[in-house]
């Protein structure tokens, strides 16, 4: 070793930058993963980036241990900026004991946690491991808890996203699972519990890596993966994307961007969008993207629960959540997947200062043995929950059906919603003309000479007092019945005049939502 400090110090920062070696290294890109730094450099600003605890080595002696030590312990921490705007991340290295965590690796991915708190920034984590050191025991174990508690401290104070880059198993997966977004890749990263070699020995079940945890599976599926990238790149760029929808922390708002795209631009299309059959469907993501700046609509969660559209976009340059029934799917019923998948993202906008615009098309709570045992009573109240929690600013618009219950639930002014609006083609009862007539005309029609002449009667009636937006108009529940042309127009209006929204929740330690 040189007796040079300076020369000592390049020798020793090189040694750290080669992680595991070349060899390694070599073998991470023919698995078609990138390093560690690699990955950091796509992410963050050019140049942006500060590592920080390079030299930190493990503490173990055991098992020959101490003869296999590598400047950085497998993880690479530090903060930059994306977007002009400070991060902290940090960067498991599967080239070093496969990524695997030891204390002094949990360490470091602490510091970097502490200190995002302590300035209000947001924390990034990399993930590509093969979880808890084994040499190191229970001082691994008591690492991931470390992690663990401050994910869940700075839930709801800075936004947390988590990248899987390979693979997550075991108890490892619970610190991305707190966190408030979740990407994976496909084909190159899993996330499981247990893996298929425990699966086949305890249940006999035989099933792959990639079916069994991979991208699309928690894309589809569980619902656990908010987007699924086909590469790591295109990855790294959608954390860049995401974050440039958010603010920095709880006490901020969202960062506003100049849009060339007219506040006041009014779309002819939408007035023939939504088509006059109340049973035909339509596919509400063609409306949003037509409201939205740019056309630009990030939806998450695309591939789970279709029945609801969840994503960002903004409004005038204003970032706001957009929560909407997908007519397209399950005729836009709300159901167990969709409540919890609505749920969440509400209480996340809500954390960070997003407002929420919802879009309203549902024709109640899908029915269903396999419903009413799963819990849908349960997870349907998240979703009420949420949206009565929520002190954001909350624009409704009901563009088809709003029936029985799941009216209630979307964000109507009963859940303090502040601003909501109707298209003429609204529907807002109780249940749809149908079964009503069906239930309140039960005798009449059971004595009619011509039932089904009877019922049609009956159903145009019903449709004319109760199946338009003009009852509710009328008791103040929906405050204007806009044409949907100038729907954009009136929600960058209604979004400006709430800007400076103050609502406060009783006091108390929190809620108990209904888990």
């Amino acid at each position: 070793m040189s007796t040079d400090p300076n020369a000592r110090l390049a020798e020793l920062e090189g040694r750290a930058v080669l992680g595991g070696g070349e060899e390694r290294i070599a073998r991470q890109h023919q698995q078609g993963k990138l390093t560690a730094r690699e990955r950091i450099d796509l992410l963050c600003d050019p140049g942006s980036f500060i590592e920080l605890d390079k030299f930190v080595t493990h503490r173990c002696s055991d098992f020959g241990m101490a003869d296999q030590k590598i400047l950085g312990d497998g993880v690479v921490t530090g903060y930059g900026t994306i977007g002009g705007r400070q991060i902290f991340l940090f960067a498991q290295d599967f080239t070093v004991f496969g990524g695997s965590l030891s204390g002094a690796y949990a360490t470091k991915i602490c510091k970097v946690m502490d200190l995002a708190m302590k300035v209000g920034a947001p924390v990034i984590g990399l993930n590509d491991s093969g979880g808890a050191r084994i040499q190191e025991g229970v001082e691994s174990l008591a690492g991931y808890a470390e992690i663990f508690t401050r994910n869940v401290l700075a839930s709801g104070v800075v936004p947390q996203i988590s990248a899987i880059m390979g693979p997550c198993a075991g108890g490892a997966v619970y610190s991305p699972a707190m966190t408030d977004f979740i990407l994976m890749v496909d084909q190159t990263s899993y996330m499981f519990i247990t893996g298929p070699e425990v699966i086949k020995a305890v249940t006999h079940e035989d099933v792959t890596k990639e079916a069994l945890g991979g991208a699309h599976t928690h894309a589809s599926r569980s619902g656990i993966a908010h987007l699924a990238s086909p590469d790591e790149r295109a990855c790294l760029e959608s954390i860049r994307e995401l974050l440039s929808f958010l603010p920095q922390n709880n006490t901020e708002d969202p960062p506003l961007r100049a849009t060339q795209d007219p506040i006041d631009r009014a779309d002819d299309a939408l007035d023939t969008l939504i088509p006059p059959d109340p049973a035909k469907p339509y596919d509400i993501k063609d409306v949003i993207t037509r409201l939205v700046d740019d056309r630009h609509f990030l939806e998450l969660q695309a591939e789970h629960a279709q029945n609801l559209v969840i994503g960002l976009a903004r409004f005038g340059g204003q970032p706001v959540g957009i929560v909407a029934n997908q007519p397209a799917h399950l005729a836009g019923c709300l159901d167990i997947g969709a409540s919890v998948k609505g749920a969440r993202f509400v209480q996340f906008c809500d954390c960070f200062n997003l407002p929420i615009v919802t879009f309203v098309d549902v024709p109640g709570f899908l029915p269903g043995t396999d419903q009413e045992y799963g819990g849908i009573i349960k997870h349907g109240a998240k979703l009420l929950f949420a949206y009565v929690e929520a002190t954001v600013p909350k624009l409704t618009v009901i563009t088809r059906k709003a029936y029985g219950g799941a009216y209630d639930v979307m964000a109507s002014k009963h859940v303090r919603a502040d601003l909501n609006y109707a298209y003429p083609t609204a529907e807002i009862a109780v249940m749809g003309p149908d079964g009503a007539v069906s239930i309140v005309y039960r005798e009449q029609l059971s004595s009619a000479p011509d039932p089904v002449a009877a019922k049609a009667a009956y159903v145009a009636e019903y449709r004319e007092k109760f199946a338009n937006p003009y009852a509710a108009a009328g008791l103040g529940y929906i405050d204007e019945v806009i044409r949907p042309r100038e729907t954009r127009t009136k929600l960058v209006a209604g979004l400006r005049m709430l800007r400076n929204k103050r609502q406060a929740n009783p006091p108390k330690k929190h809620g108990n939502i209904p888990l």
